[in-house]
């Protein structure tokens, strides 16, 4: 991939959709032919981000657009249900065991799920749970 992707890669990108960048314009918006969903990044764009990441030698963030990309098919509710119980003091242990449960066996979101029982054990380690 050749940065800038907006400029570059503008008919690889590909949003949730399938629509191509080069489709999401504002004459098509005008028109009524792109939506909410058109717009939204794909799990397979995240996943060519990771992979640029971890070329450039930033694991981390690499990571992160792993974890990005499983969430592409988390319901909006669950991801702000997910955000509020991984504040400190806002969840039991338990609640966080079971959150990941729910991403993983529902969501396949492993790597997200692997996140929050990582958080569940330092956050009682250093006495932040309900």
């Amino acid at each position: 991939m050749r940065y800038p992707l907006g400029e570059n890669e503008k008919d690889s990108i590909r949003s949730k959709t399938g629509k191509s960048l080069s489709q999401i314009t504002l004459e098509e918006i005008k028109k009524g032919n792109v939506t909410a969903d058109d717009i939204k990044i794909s799990k397979e764009m995240l996943h060519k981000q990771g992979e640029v990441a971890k070329e450039a030698g930033n694991p981390k963030l690499a990571d992160n657009f792993l974890r990005a990309s499983e969430m592409v098919d988390v319901p909006d509710e669950v991801l702000l249900e997910m955000y509020n119980k991984l504040r400190p003091n806002r969840s039991t242990k338990l609640e966080l065991v079971m959150m990941a449960k729910e991403l993983t066996e529902t969501y396949k979101a492993y790597h997200c799920a692997k996140l929050v029982l990582e958080a569940a054990e330092i956050y009682e380690k250093r006495g932040i749970l309900l």
